[in-house]
């Protein structure tokens, strides 16, 4: 979702200023997976604060020295708040904690082209509308967390059938149903003029319907 998001803006990941709230499954797995694609992580965070350094952090040293907890921050001093590292300068903000982290009061401070939801309503419904006109580019929870939903259904599938795939064609027939996914969503956001999470809602609606009228429940 963001290699596809990053393409609609020019950009892409190698030299591209990243800043992840939250550093626990999500999070940490996300900054290793941007950092050894070139991409500098200028900044991450957990419940004790956040780190912040311009010229990208030393991803692969956190991982390593995270505790018990999954927490890293504990005991660095030069730390900046939560808030501060939402409104950071970045190409890609990722919200990977908690909802409700960006809304009405600090929408108009986010500074990032990008957004990728990947914690579960990290950003209002009003936040929303205020970043669609500022020209942000949100990627909803409801798509960019859809990876997994879609692998749980590819395990459904090859159940079923008693034949099973390998890594290789997993990871494939992914790829393929994430960036249809994602062209779905942001062309029907452009066709009605409206932002990515009303898009996706609409996408998902108008397929739920279609079905329900093939199998003759309407």
């Amino acid at each position: 979702m963001i290699r596809e998001a990053l393409q609609k803006r020019g950009l892409s990941l190698k030299d591209c200023r990243v800043v992840i709230q939250g550093f626990g499954n999500a999070g940490s797995y996300l900054a290793k997976f941007m950092h050894d694609e070139g991409s500098k992580v200028i900044g991450i965070s957990d419940v004790y604060g956040a780190l912040y350094d311009k010229e990208g952090l030393d991803i692969d040293y956190l991982l390593d020295h995270r505790d018990v907890f999954g927490t890293v921050t504990k005991d660095f001093k030069n730390k900046i708040t939560n808030k501060e590292l939402l409104e950071l300068e970045c190409d890609i903000l990722v919200p990977a904690a908690v909802e409700n982290q960006i809304t009405i009061h600090n929408a108009r401070n986010i500074k990032a082209q990008i957004i990728v939801e990947a914690a579960n309503g990290p950003t209002t419904l009003e936040a929303t509308k205020i970043l669609d006109e500022m020209g942000v580019l949100l990627v909803p929870d409801v798509l960019a967390s859809s990876g997994g939903v879609t692998v749980s259904y590819f395990e459904w599938v090859q159940n079923n059938q008693g034949y099973y795939w390998t890594e290789q064609e997993v990871e494939q027939k992914l790829e393929e149903n994430m960036v249809r996914a994602f062209e779905n969503v942001y062309n029907t956001s452009l066709i009605h003029k409206v932002n990515m999470r009303l898009a996706a809602y609409m996408v998902g609606v108008r397929k739920m319907a279609e079905a329900s009228k093939f199998r003759g429940w309407v």
